[in-house]
């Protein structure tokens, strides 16, 4: 029985992987390369063929070759299998020109990495937030008009945008003066327009909002998060915590989950026989055989 609720398109939203060269571990700490594998690892195995792998930001630590090249060799190959278009995001602290030439096989200039990508009707949008030499981020007038005049036309499924410095405030210390600038010029741009979702990252944790009437969603590192438990006079990179986001992209409704990335204990689940039987009623009949054989703990 064909599923009722089937999304029209899902995105992998991956974010902050900071990788340096040499597979030397940030802080001399955390190893990226492999929560980063595990993360694709775990979206392998859920059997999700996503349309898109979106990375919105801070690829590298220090925008170095070789952590481009490095993190292309890992990922390049799990988006072929899984037959996913592969978006990078610019962030903070990548270098436009290594990203250009070692991702992208472009030539090494300057101008922002702004993108469009047309995924089966749905619009996704690459915004270029950073400012090279800064970590807050900034859009000028002319990525803001052009902005404009890619919105103008909407798209069959509608659009997502994808940018590193979230429009949203964050209350963690320091954090304010990172965030991106002159918000009311971005929300006067998607205001009203057939953007569904803005995806960003830079935060270190996972969060959502509004921004001129669009949902947001960010998605927390990959390589560490941050601590907002940790006091106001702290600001705490964790070794845990890390996850990636699913969005799944219905006719009405954009579903963000959160993935944590791990190997934990499982404590319960259902026999796959009786998945199979239970997806194979009517929506009546799935609920009756979900009460019947739901797992109990303990």
């Amino acid at each position: 029985m064909a599923p009722t609720n089937a999304p029209t398109h899902v995105i992998a939203h991956l974010s902050d992987t900071h990788f340096l060269a040499g597979r030397a571990k940030l802080y001399g700490k955390v190893d990226t390369d492999s929560t980063l594998a595990r993360a694709l690892m775990q979206l392998e195995r859920s059997g999700i063929r996503p349309d898109a792998l979106v990375f919105t930001g801070d690829l590298t630590d220090l925008g170095e070759a070789d952590a481009y090249t490095r993190i292309r060799a890992l990922v390049e190959p799990a988006a072929e299998r899984m037959g996913a278009e592969l978006v990078w995001v610019m962030g903070n602290h990548d270098a436009r020109g290594r990203l250009r030439v070692e991702l992208l096989d472009q030539p090494g200039t300057e101008e922002p990495v702004d993108r469009v990508f047309d995924l089966g009707g749905l619009r996704l949008i690459a915004l270029d937030t950073s400012v090279p030499g800064f970590h807050h981020g900034e859009l000028t007038s002319g990525q803001l008009d052009w902005l404009r005049d890619e919105l103008r036309t909407p798209a069959p499924h509608g659009t997502l945008v994808a940018l590193h410095h979230p429009p949203i405030p964050t209350t963690l210390p320091l954090m304010p003066i990172l965030e991106l600038q002159e918000q009311e010029l971005l929300a006067d741009v998607i205001r009203g327009t057939d953007v569904r979702g803005i995806l960003g990252g830079h935060l270190h944790y996972s969060t959502t909002s509004l921004f001129a009437g669009v949902p947001i969603s960010v998605a927390a590192a990959t390589c560490y998060t941050m601590d907002l438990s940790a006091g106001p006079d702290h600001l705490d990179g964790l070794g845990g915590g890390q996850s990636f986001n699913l969005v799944h992209v219905y006719p009405e409704q954009v579903v963000h989950s959160i993935v944590p990335v791990g190997d934990y204990e499982v404590i319960n689940s259902f026999p796959t026989e009786v998945v199979r039987r239970i997806e194979a009623l009517s929506p009546e009949g799935q609920r009756d055989a979900f009460s019947r054989h739901a797992p109990t703990a303990g």
